[in-house]
């Protein structure tokens, strides 16, 4: 499972001119699945998103976390995160999960972080989704559940 996350102080996604989520400041979590992600690396994923200090202290150093921030999270799928590039012209998207799969591995990725302290929105899984952001920093992490088990 990968997610692509922006630190915004707004966003929203709209779906045929009508807004399906939006946020001020936050996260916005960009998240793709891959045919070998389980419910684990979903459950790795939440754990690091709501823990993970991209925010500003009063000393100005990256120090807090979504939660001491205030922030909310606005969860967005995205299946092209697992494009290779690698060969030809033309992403190949070979190591996405099939729709079924990974709208499961969504849902449960969302609820999850939805269990946790900060408010979540998302966008339409398999919609054709506007996203607006304002990336404050800029700020943008990737984080890759499978390289948890890379040394």
């Amino acid at each position: 499972m990968r997610l692509v996350l922006q630190r915004v102080t707004r966003a929203s996604v709209n779906v045929q001119d009508n807004t399906v989520g939006s946020i001020r400041t936050g996260i916005v979590v960009f998240l793709g699945v891959s045919k070998s992600d389980t419910a684990a690396d979903a459950d790795y994923l939440v754990d690091k998103l709501l823990g993970l200090r991209i925010f500003l202290d009063d000393a100005g150093k990256m120090n807090r976390s979504v939660c001491e921030a205030g922030g909310a999270l606005l969860i967005v799928s995205q299946f092209t995160l697992y494009g290779d590039c690698r060969k030809g012209r033309r992403p190949s998207f070979d190591q996405a999960a099939p729709p079924e799969q990974a709208k499961a591995l969504y849902n449960y990725f969302v609820e999850s972080a939805r269990r946790g302290p900060v408010p979540v929105e998302t966008g339409v899984f398999q919609a054709s989704m506007e996203v607006q952001i304002v990336n404050q920093g800029p700020v943008t992490i990737v984080i890759d559940s499978a390289d948890r088990t890379k040394k």
